[in-house]
Order: C-alpha cells, then sequence, then structure tokens
C-alpha cells in the first residue's frame, strides 16, 4: 500500500519561544482513517496545518512533509508548485470557513478553482457539469435540498457537512478534518463522523481527523495518533488506547480528554489498516 503522508523530522517553533511540534516522524498509508488527539494545546491543529503547507516549518535539513510522493514543504520553505499539491488536499475547519452570504453551491464549488483554467477560476465561472458534481456532492451529505440558500442559514451541522461536500468537489486524495465536530451538538457530531468515514470507505480517500472527544476516535478510527506537548506518545491501534493508558500519557489531562458523550464508547477491535476488511458501502445519507 502506497504512502499518502510522510512527515520527517519536523520540529516548530512559535515566535513567543514554545516549542509547538518536536521531532514528528509519521508515515500514514493511502485509503487510512486516523484520529489524532491530545489534550488543548498539544500541537493537533498546529500539525495538520503544517500537512496542508499552511504554516511552514522550522528551517531544518531534513525536515519534509509529502502528500502522495509530492513536496509540500522541506527545510522551512513551502514547495514552489504548492497549489498543485493542495490541489490533492482537503481541509476541513473547526469553523467551517464558508462565505456566510454566499449561496451553498457557491460555498461547495469553491473546492474546484484548483482544477480549473486561471481566466475561470478568476472569474468563478462554473459551467453544467461542475454544478452537477456540487449537487451530487451536497446530496452525498444530505443537504442538496439546501444548495441555493445562503450559507448563514444553516445550522453548524449542515455547515459542516456543506464544507464537507467542497472536499469532495475538490476530489481530494487526503482530507485532513481539524476538530470538525469541536462545536456541534451529539446528533450532528455523529453525522459529521459517519459522512467522513463513508469517504474513507467508498472513495478510498485517506482521512485524517483531529479529535478532542477520545470516545468517537476510538468509535470511528482504526489507528490513533496522540500527542503530547507536541510530541508523538502515541501510535498504534485504536483498541490498545485504554482509559489507563491515557491517564499514563496525559496525567489529569486523561479526564478531561475522556469526556466526550454521556456514556463513553469502549474500544473497538479495530486492526491497522493494512490488515482490516471493509464491510460493503454503506447507504448514502438522505
Amino acid at each position: 500500500m502506497t504512502t499518502a503522508l510522510r512527515i520527517h523530522q519536523l520540529n516548530k517553533h512559535f515566535a513567543n519561544g514554545k516549542h509547538a511540534l518536536r521531532d514528528i516522524n509519521l508515515e500514514i498509508r493511502q485509503g487510512e482513517m486516523v484520529a489524532l488527539i491530545g489534550a488543548s494545546g498539544s500541537g493537533k491543529s498546529t500539525l495538520l496545518r503544517h500537512v496542508a503547507g499552511l504554516v511552514v516549518a522550522d528551517a531544518g535539513e531534513g525536515s519534509l512533509i509529502e502528500i502522495d510522493g509530492c513536496c509540500v514543504q522541506q527545510g522551512g520553505r513551502v514547495h514552489r508548485d504548492i497549489r498543485k499539491v493542495r490541489s490533492q488536499i482537503g481541509f476541513v475547519f473547526q469553523q467551517f470557513n464558508l462565505v456566510d452570504r454566499l449561496p451553498v453551491m457557491a460555498n461547495v464549488l469553491v473546492g474546484r478553482l484548483h482544477r480549473m483554467p486561471l481566466w475561470r477560476s478568476l472569474t468563478r465561472w462554473f459551467n453544467a457539469q461542475e454544478r452537477a458534481m456540487a449537487i451530487e456532492a451536497l446530496a452525498r451529505v444530505g443537504i442538496a435540498e439546501c444548495h441555493a440558500q445562503r450559507a448563514s442559514t444553516l445550522s453548524g451541522g449542515q455547515q459542516q457537512r456543506a464544507a464537507i461536500a467542497r472536499t469532495l468537489v475538490q476530489g481530494a486524495k487526503v482530507v485532513l478534518a481539524d476538530e470538525p465536530i469541536a462545536s456541534l451538538d451529539p446528533e450532528s457530531s455523529r453525522k459529521v463522523m459517519e459522512i467522513l468515514t463513508r469517504i474513507n470507505r467508498e472513495d478510498g480517500s485517506t482521512v485524517v481527523v483531529s479529535l478532542h472527544q477520545v470516545d468517537m476516535a476510538l468509535k470511528y478510527c482504526p489507528r490513533v495518533i496522540a500527542l503530547h506537548q507536541g510530541q508523538v506518545v502515541f501510535d498504534g491501534a485504536a483498541s490498545a488506547l485504554t482509559p489507563a493508558l491515557l491517564r499514563e500519557l496525559y496525567g489529569m489531562q486523561a479526564d478531561e480528554m475522556l469526556m466526550g458523550e454521556p456514556q463513553a464508547h469502549a474500544p473497538i477491535p479495530l486492526t491497522t489498516a493494512p490488515e482490516r476488511h471493509w464491510p460493503a458501502p454503506l447507504a448514502q445519507a438522505a
């Protein structure tokens, strides 16, 4: 199985002197669904933003981030072809990153800009095929009937689903979701996580999702990577990440991380990606 994401010797210091990421070395294979967990301030969002090329790492001879074999940044510099590489990376933000005054359809079609000629991307002229793709993506996340509404009229859960539809239209090979359910109610959170799981299973997309809720990570992601003070302290099967191990890794912060829904889910005995066998694709959301 090919490597979708490779991170080598990644370090990041902020201007205030904080060492936000410390010697991160990771490989994520194509088609994996991986949860990135950690207490507040552990470096989850910072790591995802580096992978997307939105933040530049410390200069260092061995520092490297690659997506599908293509360089995102190296030695503290973003690659010159970053626009092309970013077309393969879908980013789902915690606060949706939609333009409130624009219709949902227009927000979703933004995902096509990287794949359009410059003149069309500047004029925002979308053809009938691209509009049909947007409707299909909205149908997959269950909100096709909202395509003509302004984004500001949607609920938080619907806005996040529109943001996910944008990554579907983009055709991203790797989807990075930065705390996508942090501001949502439990039912909306469940729907968003099920949609991300379905994208992983049906499309074969690699999904890396940062989560503050450990129970959600255990329920939906076969592999878990845990950060603590900018360092990787666990990388393995979700079934191995017990409450006892969490308390060993995080101390008192573990109780904060274990507070999800009132009844936390027990660890699910899932294997890592090379050994797992996917069930038949789930039915599409209504």
